[in-house]
């Protein structure tokens, strides 16, 4: 028996044709997250100390997320940070000086860790303190005591 070939056009798919959608990568990083780095910043500077809300301030925000004297606004068009820092500062410091240092370091930290550019850091210098003040606003100057907060009010027991 003879077999037969069957001659079988196969017709090749353009790929070009395809419009494909383009694939967007999107990251979205919480107030909290700045907040955190800008709070570590701080806490490596001498003579400085966040300025506290005051009983009416704690009343209002009570239902917004952030800690009070550091304002964070994300442009996600242009992938930019603008953050505001409103501080109080030891009597003897320069305020030029530490406002440069403030500046620098939150700049650098806030782009290396999340990669966004930072088009303003604006440090609003609220009050000038002596030393015995500084040192206790100093205190809740840490991170540590941050993410304890956020995680006992995102976490708890209560039903």
């Amino acid at each position: 028996m003879a077999e037969k070939k069957m001659k079988v056009d196969v017709k090749k798919v353009d790929t070009k044709e395809f419009n494909l959608p383009e694939t967007f990568f999107i990251r979205d990083i919480e107030n909290r997250v700045f907040q955190g780095i800008v709070l570590q910043c701080l806490a490596e500077i001498e003579g400085i100390g966040l300025v506290e809300g005051n009983f009416i301030d704690s009343i209002f925000s009570r239902g917004q997320e952030g800690i009070a004297g550091i304002h964070v606004d994300q442009e996600s068009k242009n992938q930019s940070v603008t953050v505001k820092i409103e501080i109080n500062v030891q009597y003897g410091f320069s305020i030029p000086e530490k406002a440069e240092e403030i500046q620098t370091l939150v700049a650098n930290e806030i782009t290396k860790i999340t990669g966004l550019h930072v088009s303003t850091v604006h440090v609003v210098f609220k009050n000038v303190l002596p030393v015995d003040q500084i040192k206790m606003l100093r205190s809740p100057l840490t991170t540590t005591t941050f993410v304890n907060t956020a995680l006992e009010d995102e976490y708890n027991d209560e039903f």
